[in-house]
């Protein structure tokens, strides 16, 4: 499994593509933890929520980021915090869908999340029951075309974040 810097590093190797499917209510980011508290509070967020520095590092450099989120309404506290960051992402380039599983019903996806970078890696992520990151571990290759599919059959589902905000409110 990897963790920290390790797992960091991946973001920094991959040449072309990263893709993420993301499946859980609530994330446990220790870095995230204030910023999570100021949101609850109704404070200001901090410039970078304008312009995410880390995503604009990867796709500056002509690397495309993108990822699904499936998730279900009514919204966790974190997924509206989350949420209310991805206008940020998407300014410094990361496209992002939605799939609200209290919208429509999509069969042959995994409920667990994953990265695949360039096609050719997949790690599948693991967490606590409470959210909390434990690792990255790398899946053999001849799971990739299962993940690939996954990929395919996410973004065929998924309603672009600005519509589905737009649907939202």
């Amino acid at each position: 499994m990897l963790t920290g810097d390790e797992f960091g590093r991946l973001f920094q190797e991959f040449q072309r593509t990263a893709f993420r499917l993301e499946t859980l209510s609530v994330y446990d980011v220790e870095e995230e933890r204030d910023e999570f508290a100021a949101f609850l509070a109704g404070e200001p967020m901090p410039p970078e929520w304008s312009d995410n520095p880390w995503i604009r590092s990867m796709t500056d450099l002509g690397k495309s980021v993108s990822r699904v989120h499936v998730l279900r309404s009514p919204l966790t506290d974190y997924l509206r915090y989350e949420l209310s960051a991805y206008p940020g992402n998407i300014t410094a380039g990361e496209e992002i869908g939605i799939i609200d599983l209290a919208q429509r019903t999509v069969d042959g996806l995994p409920e667990h999340d994953f990265w695949l970078f360039d096609d050719a890696r997949v790690y599948r992520m693991h967490y606590t029951p409470a959210g909390c990151f434990v690792g990255a571990e790398l899946l053999p290759a001849h799971r990739l075309p299962e993940y690939r599919r996954y990929r395919d059959i996410a973004r065929a589902h998924a309603v672009a974040f600005a519509d589905y905000r737009d649907l939202s409110t």
